[in-house]
């Protein structure tokens, strides 16, 4: 099994170690490397992998293949966020203490941590050493606050439409898998955007007019739209709730309707039953991006699939996009357990159909010191959409650590491990989203 020292011996020898964190040469366009994956590592990338690699222990020659597969795929999180700046924790407390509603406050933590890449060098820098490290090729990037509000939905879409027109030459909108395959050519990166909800005005004039906007925002650029998140809407029952009624009259013409304009109907937050019948009135893939396996824990996650409804989404031609948060993953919690749940589905339901949806974003090293800069300001109630069923599992540090978003090259490093062929782990790490995609564009 593989050592410390062997991966640092390994690393240098394809051109950087995996702790060098100062130097070396500039981002430079072209084909990405195993090289580029391995060096100039910050002390919490670096740190990161090395718990990863400490619980998978792979042989120097799983290691190579794994990096040297990762650098020539297309890489495709199934959900997830491209990496978050630290805010401006100065500027956060004077509106602070100016007196800024706490809604205020939030929309400019938020802007700051999604557009800071674009107007401070130093977050800038850091933005694209994190992608880099990660060797992703496109996020299917959250880009809608959750809800149906479409004014609510479209903050986020316009920050990360802001991102991609301002550094486009590193990272730009992708509108179609075409765009995807392009930005890999050209060892650019790019976003594909989901919102975290379907557009409605909830005026109820018609089925027609209240569909109105799905299709605006399909224009706007977002190609996947969750359903329900964690409670219920007039679609169905979110994840969150204790009934499980299903998908209602409303919600199957929501589906007919993203069917009709290109939209991958996405029920990672849907409950068990809606999720099973949306998979099965869809004429196109259904999609749960981010989620796990309820089978693999005598205790599952509201979040989780149970075997029937995976199923039901595989046989609609969709896919199941395994998360890395711990919480879901159950069990140990770790890349271990990640690895578990894909191969889960993989020997049940075939390769073809299963992707890694992260839910997880690096985050600045100095993000700690500029939040605390900011006051404290009194408490407040859960938010609506985060009334979970209690649970007692723990999430550990070293969880955390061993799923961090850069870990991604790990991550497959990991399906190698497995004993998948080249042509299953690159379905697996991006292959099957882009063919999700491409037969949801074919209108």
């Amino acid at each position: 099994m593989m050592r410390r020292r062997t991966f640092l011996q390994w690393a240098t020898a394809v051109g950087g170690s995996g702790l060098v964190r100062n130097g070396g040469a500039a981002d430079e366009p072209g084909s990405l490397t195993p090289r580029d994956l391995t060096q100039r590592l910050n002390p919490q990338v670096a740190a990161n992998r090395e718990v990863a690699l400490g619980l998978l222990k792979p042989s120097a020659k799983e290691l190579e293949r794994g990096l040297r597969l990762h650098a020539e795929s297309i890489v495709f999180d199934s959900y997830g966020f491209s990496p978050r700046a630290a805010i401006d924790g100065a500027a956060v407390a004077a509106e602070v203490e100016a007196g800024a509603s706490a809604i205020e406050l939030k929309d400019l933590r938020e802007e700051m941590s999604m557009t800071r890449c674009v107007t401070d060098p130093v977050q800038q820098q850091e933005y694209r050493d994190a992608w880099r490290s990660s060797g992703v090729t496109c996020v299917f990037q959250n880009a809608g606050e959750e809800g149906q509000d479409p004014l609510r939905l479209i903050k986020r879409l316009a920050r990360f439409t802001f991102v991609t027109d301002m550094l486009r030459g590193f990272v730009s909108k992708a509108g179609t898998p075409a765009d995807i395959e392009e930005a890999k050519r050209e060892g650019r990166h790019c976003l594909y955007f989901t919102g975290n909800g379907v557009p409605l005005t909830q005026q109820w004039v018609s089925v027609p007019d209240e569909l109105r906007y799905l299709r605006v925002f399909f224009q706007l650029g977002i190609r996947m739209m969750h359903l329900t998140y964690q409670r219920r809407n007039m679609i169905g029952d979110g994840s969150g709730e204790p009934s499980d009624a299903g998908l209602s009259d409303f919600g199957r013409d929501v589906i007919a309707e993203m069917n009709r304009v290109g939209v991958i109907p996405d029920c990672a937050h849907s409950g068990w039953q809606t999720s099973l019948e949306a998979a099965r009135v869809s004429a196109r893939p259904v999609v749960a991006s981010h989620t796990t396996c309820s089978a693999l824990d005598g205790n599952p996650h509201a979040r989780s699939k149970p075997d029937e409804v995976i199923r039901a989404i595989c046989d609609s031609g969709g896919l199941i996009g395994i998360c890395c948060i711990p919480h879901f993953l159950r069990g140990d919690g770790d890349i271990r357990m990640l690895m578990r749940h894909i191969d889960h589905v993989v020997k049940n339901f075939g390769a073809e159909h299963v992707a890694i949806g992260t839910d997880v974003a690096y985050s600045a090293q100095n993000s700690g010191e500029e939040n605390r800069k900011v006051p404290s300001v009194r408490r407040k109630r859960v938010e609506f959409r985060s009334l979970w069923p209690a649970d007692s599992f723990r999430t550990t540090a070293t969880m955390t650590q061993s799923v961090a978003w850069t870990n991604w090259p790990l991550f497959t490093v990991g399906l190698v491990q497995q004993g998948y062929r080249d042509d299953q782990i690159r379905k697996i790490i991006g292959g099957n989203v882009m063919r999700v995609c491409q037969e949801t564009l074919r209108v």
